[in-house]
């Protein structure tokens, strides 16, 4: 098999829901699908969600990508050598994580289509449906009860917070959620806004919630303060901002600097990158979660399969694309009561001929 042609397009996508998080307020996304057309009648797609602090990419570093790099060095090649591929991608990509990440989906979504079966099968396919969280970004206590009682009444049964810019104003936001909702799951993303001291705070005030999964409190510059919460509190530490590479992944668990790891393929730049990271995690006996950025359904559906594939992710939080105005991959996976299930269509689950 051999690729014979490439072609790509953007994306510029608006958000219903406009979102905070500790340090910017959100309302679009641009994401990029990549067409990989081979020699039979296999099709493979892949999706890049660039974004200038997640991935270190602007959508014109994408659009350069693909032209320059992708689409000169991808003609020709075989898929099935996608471990040569994607190595000698990343050397010529540098940090284009979620360039590289559209690629890698694209080559899995062949092979997983010439397999003639879903890709969480093909990737090992130990669980065909998971849990995910859905977020609340940073508001005010009203609409964050607000919000929290419409996911509520859509089915979903984890929700995940964000904060980090107000102490107070978080743990009232927890304490409310929870008296009003006792069997609701709840996580908390710190989006990197305490500090040690404030970190061990908000545990310790919220103790009596039994909260979930504490993400990523502190910054990533200073990685030594997330071990040190790590050790100070009762709760899961979660990873997220500070794991970007398979590199990361070794340090963080070397140190012993966390308990759970967030993976986010457009972040760490794909499956197989993904699948290292996982392998490093499981040895060190760190629960994995797959979550996601703004991503349209194909890019979610690729988490989604990631996910379900392997005994050690055992947590998503795949709901970036809820709030995509007319996502037009929306239908390749299904949403029921806050479970994620993929249909059983080969690869991905997008016919070639919607395109």
């Amino acid at each position: 098999m051999r690729i014979t042609n490439i072609s790509f397009e953007r994306l510029d996508l608006k958000l219903s829901d406009p979102y905070t998080i500790a340090y910017e307020t959100i309302d679009r996304t641009s994401n990029f699908i990549l067409k990989v057309e081979t020699d039979t009648r296999i099709v493979g797609y892949g999706c890049a969600a660039p974004d200038p602090v997640v991935t270190n990419e602007s959508p014109g570093d994408v659009t350069q990508a693909i032209k320059n790099i992708i689409i000169p060095y991808l003609l020709g090649k075989d898929p099935f050598t996608y471990a040569l591929l994607l190595l000698e991608l990343k050397e010529l990509l540098g940090k284009r994580s979620s360039a590289l990440a559209m690629v890698d989906l694209a080559l899995f979504d062949i092979m997983s289509k010439k397999a003639e079966v879903p890709l969480y099968k093909f990737l090992g396919g130990f669980r065909n449906h998971i849990a995910t969280s859905i977020t609340i970004g940073i508001m005010g206590i009203d609409d964050t009860l607000s919000y929290a009682s419409e996911y509520v009444k859509q089915g979903f049964t984890i929700l995940k917070i964000k904060g980090g810019s107000d102490l107070e104003e978080d743990i009232a936001k927890m304490r409310l959620i929870h008296e009003k909702y006792p069997d609701i799951e709840l996580r908390f993303d710190g989006n990197q806004g305490y500090s040690v001291k404030e970190s061990v705070a908000f545990v310790k005030a919220t103790a009596a919630i039994g909260i979930e999964i504490f993400e990523q409190p502190t910054k990533v510059e200073a990685e030594e303060r997330l071990g040190e919460v790590t050790d100070l509190v009762s709760i899961p530490v979660m990873a997220d901002e500070s794991l970007k590479t398979l590199t990361d992944a070794f340090r963080l668990a070397q140190n012993e600097r966390v308990d759970m790891v967030n993976i986010k393929l457009q972040k760490v730049g794909g499956i197989w990158v993904g699948m290292h990271i996982n392998s490093v995690a499981k040895a060190a006996k760190l629960d994995a979660m797959v979550g996601c950025i703004d991503e349209c359904g194909l890019g979610i559906a690729a988490g989604l399969h990631f996910a379900l594939s392997r005994p050690n992710i055992v947590y998503a939080d795949l709901d970036g694309h809820l709030d995509i105005i007319d996502d037009p991959y929306h239908s390749i996976f299904r949403l029921e009561k806050g479970i994620l299930y993929p249909t059983e269509e080969y690869g991905l689950g997008f016919s070639d001929a919607n395109f």
